[in-house]
């Protein structure tokens, strides 16, 4: 009796590991995804070197329910069109007006990360004077954040990288942007959808309402080289804080 007890013990506890190898393969998260969004490179950035050198972003990145990548969530409701959020900088404030009817996907995403205030205390890592400033990903020290998961890219929404629009930053694969954005100081069409430079297009999700004079001074600073760009501004330019606003 004592031999089959031990035999029936040695067969539950068998059972036992076999189901919780098993759940933990189901749970198996991605790849981090600051690894497809690195620091600011010639391969990484928005606009390394020569636009048309840029190759084509193949597709391929699985989406779920049109959000995340590996953790959907539901967008916001299109019938909320306008959210603003205030970015108060160490150059003076940026208000933003999100478009949630167009891209809703893009703007929960955003909205979630100023509400966890993950923005708060990060930095304005890469500007190019007439074209684009770039934060949302890195601290002071260059530190990257770690970020949810990449989203669905809403660049076919027929909105445009125009003067004063903000667009989310991404690989050349399309479905990779998380946290980080970039604010068009100038009209970019070349990153628009089906441009013959980014065909995948980088997805537009709202816009500048006050402060552009604030993106400029931001995109005027003085730079050195990091990664073989000119772009990274020589003191910190921090995001101190960004948070939602009643709309006026």
């Amino acid at each position: 009796m004592a031999e089959k007890r031990k035999i029936r013990m040695l067969a539950l506890v068998l059972a036992i590991i076999c189901i919780s190898i098993a759940g933990c393969r189901k749970q198996k998260p991605a790849e981090d995804p600051q690894d497809n969004q690195g620091t600011p490179s010639t391969e990484n950035s928005l606009i390394g070197g020569n636009d048309n050198e840029r190759p084509g972003a193949p597709s391929g990145v699985p989406v779920v329910n049109g959000g995340s990548t590996t953790d959907p969530f539901e967008p916001i409701e299109p019938a909320i069109a306008r959210i603003q959020v205030l970015l108060e900088t160490s150059k003076g404030n940026i208000l933003l007006e999100l478009d949630a009817k167009e891209a809703p996907v893009t703007v929960t995403n955003f909205v979630r990360y100023v509400n966890e205030g993950f923005y708060d205390g990060t930095i304005f890592h890469r500007v190019v004077p007439g074209r684009v400033i770039q934060g949302g990903g890195h601290l002071p020290d260059m530190t990257a954040k770690p970020a949810h998961s990449p989203i669905l890219n809403e660049a076919s929404n027929g909105l445009k990288n125009t003067k004063g629009t903000i667009a989310m930053f991404r690989t050349v694969l399309p479905h990779t942007a998380t946290s980080q954005f970039f604010i068009n100081q100038d009209d970019n069409p070349t990153y628009n959808y089906g441009s013959a430079q980014s065909p995948d297009g980088y997805a537009v999700f709202g816009k500048v309402i006050k402060g552009m004079d604030v993106v400029d001074a931001l995109a005027s600073v003085p730079t050195i080289v990091r990664n073989g760009e000119k772009t990274f501004p020589r003191q910190p330019v921090v995001l101190k804080k960004a948070r939602i606003v009643p709309v006026g």
